[in-house]
């Protein structure tokens, strides 16, 4: 089963229940993707892969939003938008730990001879290619932890 169709049934199925908070974010979820489809001049079927992005899209969006209301001093607005995260990366291949994270930065700055800030874009590559079939990748915290080893490494 897909992960739009999970999508779909889990609707169904929070509908009949009448739970509001579930059928709400299992809905822009969905919309989400409907409109990533309908993006573009023609409308396009999404691989499995391309729906997972969309999702991972949404799911940052959220914490984002989270942020920015505990910033703010909305907690009860950045619970619910964590909650919604938190339904949504439920319909995602897992993430990868910190500890895989870091065995993938090392072997990538071994395997490209990386010795500094400059071969960032070379050790970055090679990580998110090992990265991507391990399951979910931060591109944002891979790239921290790779200038955290070059820094190491050229110091």
């Amino acid at each position: 089963m897909s992960t739009l169709e999970r999508l779909t049934s889990d609707l169904t199925t929070s509908m009949k229940a009448r739970d509001a908070f579930r059928t709400g974010t299992l809905r822009q979820a969905i919309g989400a993707v409907r409109a990533a489809e309908k993006a573009g001049p023609m409308a396009v079927e999404l691989t499995e892969e391309q729906v997972q992005e969309v999702l991972v899209r949404e799911v940052k969006k959220r914490r984002e939003s989270a942020e920015i209301y505990t910033g703010a001093g909305a907690a009860e607005r950045a619970e619910t938008e964590t909650a919604e995260a938190d339904l949504i990366e439920a319909y995602l291949p897992a993430a990868v730990s910190e500890e895989q994270l870091d065995a993938i930065v090392a072997d990538a700055i071994a395997s490209t001879g990386a010795s500094s800030m400059k071969d960032m874009g070379a050790v970055m590559k090679a990580a998110t290619a090992a990265a991507a079939p391990l399951g979910r990748v931060d591109g944002k915290a891979l790239s921290q932890r790779v200038r955290a080893a070059l820094a190491g490494a050229s110091s």
